[in-house]
């Protein structure tokens, strides 16, 4: 019997010994694929200019500090016209075997590998005030943090200031004075760069009144009547508003967000309540309307926050409202006071939130 038994221990050793080599290798292959995902995600954060060679030794040092083992190749790296992109990559690594030397297996060949697809995201975004009202001051930003920083950067204003209008008109021989009911005035649009404003765009309003109907207004006019209690006399308004492009053909606000990972609206309204709103804010964000045309503005629901990047889609223009906090919200769009039209434009961005593991 003992012959037998060392004879039947030795395949059983064998046995053991494969398994605990395989599970060992199982576990080196899951950790060189976390580790593989890790590195090529990183390198697609890289500009679009950078070479294959720097990509390929930023890629096996990102390896390396996942604690992957074994060497990386860099396959494709496509990026196109359209800033879409495509990254693939292998990593391979011979491990080492205990046990299984035993049967002359000294190494086994471990593989994975790695594909991700980058979709063109938002790099330019054209800000173009359409009208602004009420009787209250207030200031639009747009806010954007850069990659690998914390603290965002004004990269836009908008300022209205309120131009009271009154109109005076007599019954008799007693005059009174309306003032007219929305209220309208002067919209400023600069661009930001650190400490200095650049003004690209100005809107000003001009209201009229009248104890008549207007016939044939101008084309963009905005009508408004308010009823006199104290005479019972309907005043008619027509406001029209001239917008001047600095320089003349300029398309308004074009900020450049290719370098930014963060962006946020914030709209200042002292005389509101409250008195800061931001997109970003769930308590907020749910007086900005965000559409695909003026009459088609959806409220942010309560609850909610919006990012920018995805509200804004590539190549087409998104058209965007804000309530000032004059009136409760939900409600509709037509109760809003800051309109504005924002045209993006999409290239290849270094933002991970674009990027898809494909394998």
């Amino acid at each position: 019997m003992m012959p037998m038994m060392a004879l039947l221990a030795i395949p059983l050793l064998i046995a053991v010994g494969f398994s605990v080599d395989y599970t060992s290798a199982v576990t080196t292959r899951s950790n060189m694929q976390n580790a593989l995902d890790a590195a090529i995600l990183s390198i697609t954060t890289m500009e679009t200019t950078t070479s294959k060679a720097d990509r390929q030794t930023a890629l096996q040092q990102a390896y390396a500090a996942n604690s992957g083992q074994g060497t990386v190749t860099l396959n494709t790296v496509d990026v196109a016209a359209d800033g879409t992109a495509a990254f693939s990559a292998t990593a391979a690594y011979p491990m080492p075997t205990n046990f299984m030397a035993i049967a002359r297996i000294k190494s086994v060949q471990i593989g994975v590998g790695s594909s991700v697809r980058k979709t063109p995201a938002l790099t330019q975004a054209d800000f173009k005030v359409t009208k602004v009202s009420g009787y209250w001051n207030k200031t639009m930003y747009l806010y954007g943090t850069k990659f690998g920083q914390t603290s965002a950067q004004s990269l836009m204003k908008i300022d209205y200031k309120y131009v009271p209008y009154q109109y005076t008109y007599k019954v008799g021989n007693k005059s009174y004075t309306v003032s007219e009911p929305k209220g309208y005035g002067t919209t400023s649009v600069y661009t930001v760069n650190g400490s200095t404003q650049t003004q690209v765009q100005q809107q000003t309003c001009t209201t009229t009144g009248s104890t008549t109907a207007f016939t044939n207004p101008p084309a963009g006019s905005i009508p408004g009547s308010t009823k006199d209690s104290r005479t019972g006399k309907t005043i008619y308004f027509n406001t029209t508003c001239a917008t001047t492009t600095y320089p003349a053909n300029g398309s308004g606000a074009a900020i450049d967000v290719s370098q930014m990972d963060k962006l946020y609206l914030q709209m200042d309204v002292p005389s509101g309540n409250p008195q800061t709103l931001k997109s970003d804010d769930a308590a907020t964000s749910n007086r900005l309307y965000i559409g695909t045309s003026e009459t088609d503005m959806p409220e942010v629901a309560t609850g909610q926050t919006v990012d920018i990047f995805s509200a804004v889609p590539c190549n087409q223009t998104s058209y965007q409202a804000w309530e000032d906090g004059g009136n409760p919200v939900p409600a509709d769009v037509s109760n809003a006071d800051f309109f504005y039209n924002v045209t993006g434009k999409c290239a290849f961005n270094k933002r991970q939130s674009e990027t898809v593991m494909t394998q």
